[in-house]
C-alpha cells in the first residue's frame, strides 16, 4: 500500500511547517546570539552562564546515568573475569593434588623397590621377585596374585616374603603368575614366636585381614600391645626370624596382630626356596583349597 504524498496529507503538511519554522527560529536566535557576543561580549557571556546553569543539572544527571551503566558493564566483567579465575584456580588445584599424589605413589614404589633390592642383595636364596598385582579384600579367602611363574623357577608351597615381611606361600602356579595364600587366611598356620622373649606361638589367619596368635603353653598371655610376631623355622617351610605382625588387641588366652605386609601397600614380593626342601611335599596338599 502506498504512502500518502505531503501535499494531501493535512498532518504531514502541519509538520513540514512547523519544521520550517524551527530552522527560522534557530537560524534566528544563532544571529542573535552572534551579533551579541560580537557588540556586546559581557552580555553574552551572561547569557552563556545562564544557559550553562540551565543544561549543568541536565548534564551531570546523564553523566551520573552514563557512570553507573559503565560501572554495571565494569563490574560483570569484572566478575565474569574473576570467576573464570576462580574456575582456573581450582582446576590448577586438582591438577597440583593428582601431581601430589601420583608423586607419593611413585615415591612409595620407589622406596619398596629399593627395599626389596637391598633385601635380595642380603638373601642370597631368592627364586624369583615380583609385583602384586592384584589382591582379595572382601572374601573370606585371603589371596594375592603375584607376577611371577613357573618359568621364574617358581613352585608350589614356596614362602613368598616382603622387606616387610612375611607374605604368605604359594599355593596354585602359572606360567607367568602365582596365587598366593596370605597369612591372614584361616587355612594359613605359621609356627612363629615372640620376638620378645622367644616364646613359642602359633599364627594363624582369621579370615578379615587379621592374625590370630596363641601360645603353644597353656598359662598366663604372654602378649602384650606391640609385640613383633616372626616365623620360628619349625616345620622346615617358613626360614626364622622373618616378621609376621604386631599385636593390636589381646584376648583370653591369646592375641590379635596385624600382618606388617599388608599386600594393600605392597608392591612388591620374593619368592624363596623353603627352608627345609622336604618341606615342600607337605605344603603341595593345600592346593585343593583354592577356588
Amino acid at each position: 500500500m502506498a504512502t500518502a504524498r505531503p501535499g494531501w496529507s493535512r498532518r504531514a503538511q502541519y509538520g513540514l511547517f512547523f519544521s520550517f519554522l524551527a530552522v527560522i527560529a534557530g537560524i534566528i536566535v544563532g544571529v542573535i546570539l552572534l551579533t551579541l557576543s560580537l557588540v556586546a561580549p559581557k552580555s553574552f557571556n551572561t547569557v552563556r552562564g545562564a544557559a550553562l546553569d540551565v543544561t549543568a543539572p541536565i548534564t551531570g544527571a546523564l553523566h551520573e546515568v552514563t557512570a553507573t551503566a559503565g560501572g554495571l558493564f565494569t563490574g560483570a566483567g569484572n566478575y565474569w573475569d574473576a570467576a573464570n579465575q576462580n574456575a582456573k584456580l581450582k582446576r590448577e588445584r586438582q591438577a597440583m593434588l593428582q601431581r601430589m599424589v601420583e608423586a607419593k605413589a611413585i615415591f612409595q614404589e620407589n622406596r619398596q623397590l629399593k627395599a626389596t633390592l637391598q633385601l635380595r642383595e642380603r638373601e642370597q636364596n631368592i627364586v624369583a621377585t615380583g609385583r602384586i598385582v592384584g589382591s582379595s579384600f572382601n572374601s573370606p579367602r585371603r589371596f594375592a596374585i603375584l607376577s611371577a611363574g613357573s618359568t621364574d623357577g617358581v613352585r608350589i608351597g614356596m614362602p613368598v616374603r616382603s622387606p616387610d615381611g612375611l607374605v604368605g606361600r604359594i599355593i596354585d602356579v602359572g606360567a607367568l603368575a602365582s596365587r598366593v595364600l596370605l597369612v591372614s587366611d584361616r587355612a594359613n598356620i605359621v609356627p612363629a614366636r615372640l620376638l620378645r622373649g622367644g616364646i613359642p606361638v602359633i599364627s594363624q589367619g582369621r579370615g578379615d585381614g587379621t592374625i590370630d596368635v596363641r601360645p603353644l603353653e597353656v598359662g598366663r598371655n604372654p602378649f602384650k600391645r606391640g609385640d613383633i610376631i616372626i616365623t620360628s623355622g619349625t616345620g622346615g617351610l617358613y626360614p626364622p626370624l622373618v616378621p609376621i605382625a604386631r599385636v593390636v588387641k589381646l584376648d583370653d588366652d591369646g592375641a590379635i596382630a596385624l600382618p606388617l605386609a599388608d599386600p594393600a601397600n605392597t608392591s612388591f614380593a620374593m619368592v624363596q626356596p623353603p627352608f627345609e626342601p622336604a618341606a615342600v611335599a607337605a605344603e603341595s596338599a593345600p592346593t585343593s583349597e583354592s577356588p
